[in-house]
């Protein structure tokens, strides 16, 4: 045992004092939490007010055009020739031609297949898609006045239907307490959990395997074992790359999130103003200023902040945190063993290929049945997935956030130490053979002979 602490302490001392440990800890931060910054910052920079020349020639829809934060329409009274001539001298970001027509060729959408946008260059996505929502309210709005539908009575026809889940939690009582549900939520925290533990496992196990190819082919590996066993480097190198890979992922989050924080709370105003003209732009494609009005003021903002505590307040932290931390711990192990074992029987990196691909089929294949599962998260082919050690440190952290019966919690966690400990010893069996082996390429059947080695 003193032997494996010391070959830990080695791995992981000599793998954080590397160059490329210390930059991937910077620049890991720094990407993730780009991800969050770099969006805003480019949608502010392309956040300039482009304003639009109207050519109405009906004077249908003069002024009918709401002015937004970053969309502003101008009414000059000129013709489309004249106007399509002063472009270029103009400071316009496009010109909106509506042919003339009245009301009677409205009603056939005359305007709906003649109207034109002419612009310099491609014009932006977000006006043109204001414009369209636009036009299309109003001649709706028209065809009703003329149909004599009153447009009252039709929009209080139109029904949302939204049916909250309720979960019964004493189902043994009449009266049995009750608790409103998120499937939405069990979803994404299902996948963010399960793809997290199939990316670290298959991230940091790569590296064991590396690591035994490097001893082994620069021929440390001799040296190292006149003094320990097989069986203590193997075991020593795998928690010396797991402690290694916790320190740079808990690094990482504590980084990241303070790279986040300092810039919240130094855009804070920025980000206030940009969610609340990107809510009310949005709005503004499907509902008029008077419709934004009476929603703002049905659905106010300490309504859903309600809502999201209450989505908090359904998720079981402790269980998803102590669940993931031990299929992830677990998972690794075993990935891991088989990873070094691997690493020991080849001689380059090339030739890992061959025993690479069944090795990694399990985890792929549980990154493949992400969607049935989700779909069907209590069925039986995810409940045998769950407990197959290759393929439950994935498929049950895909589960858990739906709700998993303690028992087959429990299961799922004995059956994955048992796996660990069976692919251990086959690992140790190869490694004890195949870390002193050179210049031989093993097959298959070399394998099965290692296996059956008496020590």
């Amino acid at each position: 045992m003193n032997k494996i602490l010391i070959i830990i302490k080695r791995e992981y001392l000599s793998r954080v004092r590397k160059r490329s440990f210390i930059v991937m800890t910077i620049i890991g931060p720094l990407l993730m939490a780009g991800l969050f910054i770099v969006p805003i910052f480019i949608a502010q920079m392309s956040d300039e007010t482009k304003v639009v020349e109207v050519i109405d020639e009906s004077g249908v829809f003069y002024n009918r055009f709401p002015n937004t934060d970053n969309i502003k329409f101008e009414y000059p009274q000129k013709d489309i020739q004249t106007a399509k001539a002063e472009f270029h001298k103009s400071n316009y970001h496009a010109i909106l031609y509506l042919p003339n027509s009245d009301k009677n060729m409205l009603v056939l959408n005359t305007v709906s297949s003649t109207a034109r946008i002419f612009s310099e260059k491609q014009p932006s996505m977000n006006v043109k898609i204001y414009i369209e929502g636009v036009l299309k309210k109003e001649l709706e709005k028209m065809k009703l006045e003329q149909s004599g539908i009153d447009k009252d009575v039709l929009a209080s026809i139109e029904t949302n239907v939204s049916i909250p889940s309720i979960k019964i939690n004493d189902t043994q009582s009449i009266d049995g307490k009750e608790e409103k549900n998120y499937p939405e939520v069990s979803i994404a925290l299902g996948i963010f959990s399960g793809i997290l533990i199939y990316f670290f496992v298959f991230m940091f196990g790569s590296q064991v395997m590396r690591g035994v190819i490097e001893e082994k082919t620069s021929r440390i590996v001799e040296v190292i074992i006149s003094s320990v066993k097989p069986f203590q480097l193997m075991m020593g190198k795998i928690v010396g790359v797991a402690m290694v890979g916790l320190t740079q992922f808990l690094l990482w989050i504590i980084l990241t999130a303070g790279i986040i924080g300092v810039f919240q709370s130094v855009f804070s105003d920025k980000l206030k103003s940009q969610s609340t003209s990107q809510t009310f732009n949005l709005n503004e494609k499907a509902l008029n200023p008077q419709q934004i009005q009476e929603l703002s003021k049905q659905a106010p903002q300490e309504s859903k902040l309600s809502e999201i505590n209450n989505m908090i307040a359904t998720i079981n932290i402790p269980l998803m945190i102590l669940s993931f931390i031990f299929f992830f711990i677990c998972g690794y192990l075993l990935y891991a063993s088989l990873f070094a074992a691997i690493g020991s029987a080849v001689d380059s990196e090339a030739d890992t290929q061959q025993f690479m691909m069944p090795v990694t089929i399990p985890l792929i294949f549980s990154i493949v049945m992400l969607q049935f599962v989700i779909n069907n998260p209590d069925g039986p082919v995810a409940f045998w997935l769950s407990m197959i050690p290759l393929t439950s440190p994935v498929i049950m952290m895909i589960r858990i956030p739906f709700g998993v019966p303690d028992w087959q919690l429990a299961l799922s966690m004995g059956l994955l130490v048992i796996g660990f400990l069976i692919s251990t010893w086959f690992a140790a069996k190869i490694y004890k053979t195949g870390i002193l082996m050179y210049g031989k390429k093993v097959s298959y059947r070399e394998l099965l002979k290692w296996l059956t080695y008496k020590s």
